[in-house]
C-alpha cells in the first residue's frame, strides 16, 4: 500500500469515526480517536453483520484494501455508547463540575 493510499484509508476511517460518535452523542476524542475509533468500529461492525447474516452495505476499496463504510459508522456509535457508558460508570456523572 502507497503512501497516499494509507492516507486516503486513514481519512475514511476518521470520517466514519467522527459519524459514529456524533450519532452516539458522545466525543470521545480528537481527530486520531477518530481514527481509531473508526477502525474498531469497522471490525465491530463486520463482526455484528457476520453474526447477524447481514451483507456488507457499501463498501469503499482503497488499492485492492475493502474498508465497510456503514459498519465502520454503526460499530463506531455501538463502541463508543460502550465507552460513554463504561465512563459513568466508573468516573461518574460529577467530574468536571
Amino acid at each position: 500500500m502507497t503512501l497516499i493510499g494509507f492516507l486516503v484509508l486513514l481519512l475514511i476511517a476518521a470520517i466514519c469515526g467522527a459519524i459514529g460518535q456524533s450519532l452516539a452523542g458522545y466525543d470521545l476524542g480528537g481527530c486520531l480517536v477518530s481514527i481509531v475509533v473508526g477502525f474498531i468500529g469497522a471490525y465491530i461492525g463486520l463482526w455484528l453483520a457476520g453474526k447477524l447474516g447481514l451483507p456488507k452495505i457499501f463498501e469503499i476499496s482503497i488499492e485492492g484494501k475493502p474498508f465497510p463504510v456503514v459498519w465502520a459508522v454503526i460499530g463506531s456509535a455501538i463502541f463508543t455508547l460502550i465507552v460513554a457508558l463504561l465512563r459513568r460508570a466508573f468516573i461518574g456523572r460529577d467530574r468536571y463540575l
